[in-house]
């Protein structure tokens, strides 16, 4: 399996059978010029998660891509889509992925909560949380950790990693630090036993796992 990072939460993941890109949004740099994808898959509505101006380009550069978003991003889309709910599997090229999850974390009480789907690929080879801390049942090989956002603390994100106790934890959703290498030392300290935390270069260059 290869993870190339293109900054915040845009991940190229590369199972041996399938390209999946997931969540390119606004914070994230590189991935519009991808080609040979077989799905771009979208956990929730947010901007810096999905870039709506630039993915009907990066679709029309890749046709055989399947567009794979949560029921919000549905609505706001004017592409064809498939539509993943919690619960769901799907076969990307060859790739399992059950969506899981449902819901967007707080952010505020006043501000209303909106749909997020996580994806799990090969039965936990890959987790990509999205905008939320949702523990799934089965056990998780590589995890995209969420670093900071407007709805999460550090503490909630060393608490969801030993949680989930992922053989590798890869820090994501780190678009919004100026200096996330603290958040990134924090994770190292206090992972659980097992786990090793890989910080991923977002220069385009893939990491192997």
């Amino acid at each position: 399996m290869r993870i190339v990072h293109f900054g915040h939460s845009c991940l190229l993941l590369e199972t041996g059978s399938a390209r999946l890109l997931f969540d390119p949004g606004t914070y994230s740099a590189g991935f519009e010029h991808l080609t040979g994808l077989d799905a771009v898959l979208i956990t929730h509505q947010h901007p810096d998660h999905v870039d709506a101006g630039k993915l009907p380009a990066l679709l029309s550069a890749n046709p055989q891509a399947q567009l794979v978003v949560d029921p919000g991003t549905a609505g706001m889309l004017d592409l064809p889509v498939q539509i993943a709910r919690p619960g769901d599997v799907l076969e990307l090229a060859g790739a399992s992925v059950h969506a899981v999850g449902g819901q967007h974390a707080l952010i505020h009480p006043e501000i209303p909560l909106v749909r997020n789907t996580g994806y799990i690929v090969d039965g936990g080879a890959f987790y990509h949380p999205g905008d939320a801390l949702f523990v799934p049942e089965q056990a998780i090989d590589v995890l995209g950790l969420p670093t900071d956002a407007p709805w999460l603390k550090s503490a909630e994100a060393i608490d969801f990693l030993r949680l989930v106790k992922p053989r590798i934890a890869v820090p994501i959703h780190q678009g919004v630090l100026a200096t996330p290498e603290i958040w990134y030392r924090q994770f190292t300290n206090l992972a659980p036993a097992g786990t090793t935390v890989e910080v991923l270069p977002t220069d385009a260059e893939p990491a192997d796992f």
